[in-house]
This record gives structure tokens, sequence and C-alpha cells, in this order.
């Protein structure tokens, strides 16, 4: 049974920091590409970040320079840590492995007040 269970999420100042984790199992995580989305109330859900399996990361533009997406496969966890966030950062976060098979966790609320 594969499960991704992502953890972290809550409720920061505007200017401040979170960091979030996804733990996965039932997967050889290592062979997996990982991925953060987000959705916000009344949008579609986009990419945030992702990392390959070699570690080669790609961001949203809103996100560059703000957000780091990082792996430990030994732990099978992918991170996201997020500093200097904003009220537009506000969104349930999921996490994604994707193969030949696309998994999803379910979400960790991220709420940025101004």
């Amino acid at each position: 049974q594969v499960q991704l269970v992502e953890s972290g999420g809550g409720l920061v100042q505007a200017g401040g920091s979170l960091r979030l984790s996804c733990a996965a199992s039932g997967i050889i995580f290592s062979v997996y590409a990982m991925g953060w989305y987000r959705q916000a109330d009344g949008n579609q859900r986009e990419l945030v970040a992702r990392i390959s399996r070699d570690g080669t990361t790609d961001y949203a533009a809103s996100v560059k320079g703000r957000f780091t997406i990082s792996r430990d496969n030994a732990k099978n966890t992918v991170y996201l840590q997020m500093n200097s966030l904003k009220p537009e950062d506000t969104a349930v976060y999921s996490c994604r492995a994707d193969r030949s098979t696309i998994y999803w966790g379910q979400g960790t609320q991220v709420t940025v007040s101004s």
C-alpha cells in the first residue's frame, strides 16, 4: 500500500518560514521524481517545485528564490523549505510521487496571514 504523508503545515505570519515534509512508504522512493503542488481556494492545483531522481530541481517562478525542495532517500522523505512567505502562498500543499504511476498525498494546509 502506497502512502504519502505530508506534515509541517500551519499558520504563519507574512515573512515567516515553514518546512513541509512528505514521508513515503510502499514505493522505492529513490526511483521516483517528487513534487510539491498547491491549490488555493477557487484555483487550479499548480506545481510549486519538483526534484528528479538525480536531484535536479525546478521551481515555479512565484516561489523561486524563496522555496527550496530537497530529498533524503535514506528517510524516504521529500522536504519543502518555505521562506519569506506571502499571503498569496496560502493553499493546501500536496506532494506527488511520479514515475510510471502517480501517487498523491492528502495535503497539508498552509495559511499565511498579512
